[in-house]
């Protein structure tokens, strides 16, 4: 067997923190190594690591130092969205000047908050000869691949390919002041959350014995709407709550989309993938759904139907937390709760996966280049919801398009403006 492999990762937010939870499921590696620009974030981390017993890492606040680390074999990059490109280009130079040695590199969705940045990522990777494995969870979810693999073996073999799939993902807003910006984030919920979404849709549509080659998108069609935050009442809390650079009455970020992809398969038949997203949705906490629908068969999964549930009477009064499920927004009545979100969101699967093909020496079966794929088509969507049509795939001039809202210049009311008059009219 291959030595273990050493990760270090780039970042101290949220998203690392799941990280860090589901090494415990990973083996054959350890953490060695964190940055962070935040001190007290960095030891954060680092004590967790140690706490759960996946790794004693060294601290770092130079990205070149860590990489240099001889005991650091791969990178995880988990930093902000706006400073994605500047950290792998960093690697990637480290890497192609022979001051550095890594076996791979993994990065958190999505790619890029454009095409021009994720083509980037992608092409410094490529050109410094690195693996590269693409961070969507979410089709590493077990009842995702569990349900895939029966669809497909069972009812596809007999009746035929399915020909719908419905992804959704919905909570009530991110925890961090950059992800509501438009020009730090890359957009709003489409780009944060629809990656995801649109990832597990293509996932559940192509044949598990061809892969994605089984899919060509064909055309998108999508709508956004900031149907929640920026109302008055909501846009005054979330300044409050996130500092007077979140302003939704002045600079919004779309809270809600929509979006449907058309894709042809390699038998010629064509299929649909649905995907809905929302910052805007009050219930228990974080809900992932997802259905396929197939000419004599179906799948349906849903997060928050959980096989285990607690109550609270309203005599108990507690701290607010998400102790309970992501994204929490209760602490009494009757209320699911995970016994361990980094399985069930997919993190653990993925994690031990990344860490498999890397000490293999072989490519991921989600690679920088579905990451591409992927804000290709976010970007598409954002421009089919500016423009109101329908647009055919590939879109021309997607790689030096951004969109409004990343711009700053969207307006909820375009909703409105980008629709088409009716022929009857």
């Amino acid at each position: 067997m291959s030595k273990r492999l050493g990760v270090g990762i780039i970042g101290t937010g949220f998203m690392t923190r799941f990280h860090v939870q589901s090494w415990r499921g990973v083996r054959d590696a350890d953490i060695v190594a964190i940055y962070s620009q935040n001190a007290q974030r960095a030891n954060e981390v680092a004590a967790m690591c140690r706490e759960l017993r996946v790794g004693d890492p060294k601290i770092y606040h130079d990205i070149r130092s860590m990489v240099q680390d001889p005991e650091v074999d791969a990178i995880w990059v988990v930093g902000t969205n706006d400073r994605r490109v500047e950290m792998i280009e960093t690697i990637c130079e480290e890497v192609a000047s022979g001051r550095a040695t890594l076996r791979g590199i993994a990065c958190e969705k999505p790619l890029g908050r454009n095409v021009a940045e994720a083509k980037r990522i992608t092409e410094c990777v490529e050109q410094a000869g690195l693996l590269n494995g693409y961070l969507e969870n979410q089709v590493f979810c077990p009842a995702l691949v569990k349900g895939r693999e029966i669809i497909w073996r069972r009812g596809a073999a007999i009746s035929g390919a399915p020909h719908l799939a419905r992804c959704a993902e919905e909570h009530s807003g991110p925890h961090r002041p950059w992800f509501w910006q438009g020009a730090l984030q890359g957009g709003g919920v489409l780009n944060d959350m629809m990656c995801h979404s649109v990832e597990a849709g293509r996932f559940l549509l192509s044949n598990p014995d061809v892969g994605y080659g089984w899919l060509t998108p064909k055309a998108v069609t999508a709508r956004i709407a900031s149907l929640k935050w920026s109302r008055p009442q909501y846009a005054k809390r979330l300044r409050e709550e996130m500092g007077p650079e979140v302003d939704y009455l002045q600079h919004p970020a779309e809270d809600y989309a929509t979006a449907e992809i058309v894709y042809e398969t390699q038998d010629g038949d064509l299929v649909i993938a649905q995907a809905s997203t929302s910052w805007s949705f009050v219930g228990a906490g974080l809900r992932l759904t997802y259905e396929v629908l197939g000419p004599e068969y179906s799948l349906s999964v849903n997060t928050l139907d959980s096989e285990s549930k607690v109550f609270f009477s309203r005599r108990i009064q507690g701290p607010a937390g998400e102790d309970l499920v992501e994204k929490q927004n209760a602490e009494q009545g009757l209320m699911p709760f995970l016994a361990d979100e980094a399985v069930t969101y997919g993190y653990t699967d993925e994690n031990r996966h990344m860490v498999q093909s890397f000490l293999d020496g072989t490519p991921p079966r989600e690679t920088f280049r579905d990451g591409l794929l992927v804000t290709e088509l976010l970007m598409a969507c954002y421009l089919s919801a500016e423009e109101g049509c329908t647009l055919q795939f590939p879109v021309a001039g997607l790689e030096s398009y951004v969109p409004q809202v990343a711009q700053g210049t969207w307006s909820p009311t375009s909703l409105v403006k980008a629709a088409k008059s009716s022929p009857l009219a």
